[in-house]
């Protein structure tokens, strides 16, 4: 298993961890620290199972992938903490 963040533009990889419990901070509407309520990352489509596309890869700025049609934007910070597996 390899970061997400560590893709190069188009390689396919299917999401093999979500490190969610690293991922939350207080929720800035409930101040809560629930990552249930906090977590937003598998309400963007990464779970565990998916294949996602790398799209665009700037080392250390915004990452762009493709999950079921859809493009979705994140920090390298919040891809690194996403483990994949390589796909062919």
């Amino acid at each position: 298993m390899v970061p997400l963040g560590l893709l190069s533009v188009g390689e396919k990889a299917e999401v093999a961890e979500n490190r969610i419990d690293e991922l939350f901070s207080p929720c800035s509407q409930c101040k809560c620290t629930n990552p249930e309520c906090c977590s937003r990352i598998e309400d963007l489509g990464l779970r565990q199972g998916k294949v996602c596309e790398v799209l665009n890869n700037h080392g250390q700025g915004v990452m762009l992938i493709k999950v079921d049609g859809s493009r979705i934007a994140m920090n390298r910070g919040l891809a690194m903490k996403i483990m994949v597996r390589r796909r062919s």
